[in-house]
């Protein structure tokens, strides 16, 4: 089976703030094993008998992310990563990626996943996966359907009767029910959770998306005729792909086509949803309860506690979330951890960072933390990878004082270039052109203390830059 594997990677995963943020969301986060969503997503593609090609659907703000996240995955051949120039849900985003797969093959069976679940039982999925090749070979449209343990109302069903075959014709898809009528569909034994992943041929997806949203798939053909190169990327064309209609696969496509067929999957799998959801798949210790760095508990019971730094120290709580990071405490009743969206609008709406970025900002070429900030000053702790090269630029309104702390720097400073290790320093003064390097094989890590009438991230004329920023 010739296979390519797409990953969508969209989303802002708001509902695990304050750890996932607009600019470093969910899929970038390790939540639960030894390396982000993502990564877990790509090493178990990895492990498939059939594992072909890998192509990843990001946003523009994410890239670099996601580029990183694929160099640190062994044993997989990438495609370029497609860039959407807007959020346009996941019918557009899938057919561009079917595009872009039947350049390579014109038989390809596509594997749609999520990059933000996770699935405890590899060998299982391996195994559901190989049996779903067989109807995408036949030109079915399969999905995943989750057995389901409770009666979730924050999943859509889908309803089948599966017999010994292990497959049957999708009978429906059902919206998010409420409590009762979930109950009845456990009851039944007739319905799945609506997993959000699927398999089909490339070409039978286009197929049925021409068939019933044709205004879809000509804005998708367009935008990919337009499509550009861009170091690891592909970037379709702006305008085109901004005019296609918002729409699912599943509207767009699964709930109207007569081909589509449904395969159980029961291995521990998880959306990873809320901080109730990550509470209910994490182990616990005697009293219920998750705890997660720093944390100390007295007569506390089914709780979620995470410290990403300081000591937390709890007394006489049940059922409650407590989430600490540099720069935010969460706390919420672990029934209420759906309204933590109603905390991130409110954030958004006082005009605050926090809804975000994280205190440490992530750039393609490192890192940088914020220390310290007054009205007419700042201080960073800025840290850069191996071969990592900040843009040439300058700044308008503020000058900047660079120490290094560790590794070995080449500073550009107007005309000059030097060559700064551990303790020395130098200045930028305000309007003068300078770039930060880092030709070494270990980190740099430095402290910036800007001065200046104003000091936001804004204040940045690139002239040059590695990784083709504006």
């Amino acid at each position: 089976m010739s296979l390519a594997t797409v990953i969508l990677c969209g989303g802002s995963g708001s509902r695990l703030w304050p750890l996932s943020r607009e600019a470093y969301p969910k899929q970038f986060l390790n939540l639960t094993a030894g390396q982000s969503l993502l990564g877990e997503t790509v090493a178990r593609v990895a492990q498939l008998k059939s594992k072909g090609k890998v192509s990843v659907v990001s946003n523009e703000e994410h890239r670099f992310l996601v580029a990183q996240s694929l160099e640190e995955q062994k044993g997989i051949e990438r495609l370029p990563i497609i860039l959407e120039p807007a959020g346009r849900n996941t019918a557009p985003a899938i057919a561009i990626a079917a595009l872009q797969a039947l350049e390579y093959d014109p038989d390809v069976v596509l594997l749609v996943l999520p990059a933000d679940h996770v699935i405890g039982k590899s060998d299982v999925f391996a195994e559901a996966v190989e049996k779903a090749g067989v109807q995408a070979k036949q030109g079915k449209l399969v999905t995943f359907g989750i057995v389901p343990d409770s009666p979730h109302t924050g999943y859509g069903y889908i309803k089948a009767n599966i017999g010994e075959s292990g497959v049957a014709p999708v009978e429906q898809f059902v919206e998010k029910p409420d409590l009762t009528t979930a109950e009845s569909y456990i009851d039944s034994g007739q319905y799945y959770w609506n997993s959000g992943m699927f398999m089909f041929r490339a070409d039978r997806y286009l197929e049925e998306l021409k068939k019933f949203r044709s205004d879809i798939y000509s804005a998708c053909e367009k935008s990919y005729a337009g499509r550009q190169a861009d170091l690891d990327f592909m970037r379709v064309d702006k305008a085109a792909f901004e005019a296609c209609p918002d729409d699912s696969i599943d509207y767009a496509v699964m709930e109207k086509t007569q081909d589509a067929v449904v395969i159980p999957l029961d291995a521990g799998w998880s959306d990873v949803g809320s901080w109730s959801t990550l509470w209910e798949i994490q182990d616990k210790d005697s009293d219920g309860n998750v705890k997660v760095g720093d944390v100390i508990t007295e007569d506390v019971e089914g709780s979620y506690i995470h410290s990403e730094g300081r000591l937390i120290a709890a007394i006489g709580l049940k059922n409650h979330v407590i989430v600490e990071t540099d720069d935010v405490v969460m706390v919420a009743d672990k029934d209420r951890v759906q309204d933590v969206k109603k905390l991130v609008a409110q954030v958004k709406a006082q005009d605050r960072e926090e809804y975000r970025f994280h205190k440490r900002v992530h750039r393609p070429w490192g890192t940088y933390e914020g220390i310290s900030k007054s009205d007419r000053f700042q201080v960073k702790r800025i840290t850069v990878k191996p071969g990592g090269r900040l843009s040439l630029q300058k700044h308008h309104h503020r000058a900047e004082h660079w120490v290094i702390v560790s590794g070995t720097a080449k500073v550009t400073r107007g005309e000059e270039e030097m060559i700064l290790t551990e303790d020395q320093s130098t200045y930028i003064p305000l309007g003068v052109v300078h770039r930060l390097e880092n030709p070494g094989v270990i980190p740099v890590e430095l402290i910036e203390v800007q001065t200046g009438s104003y000091l936001g991230e804004d204040d940045i004329v690139r002239f040059d830059d590695t990784y083709g920023r504006a």
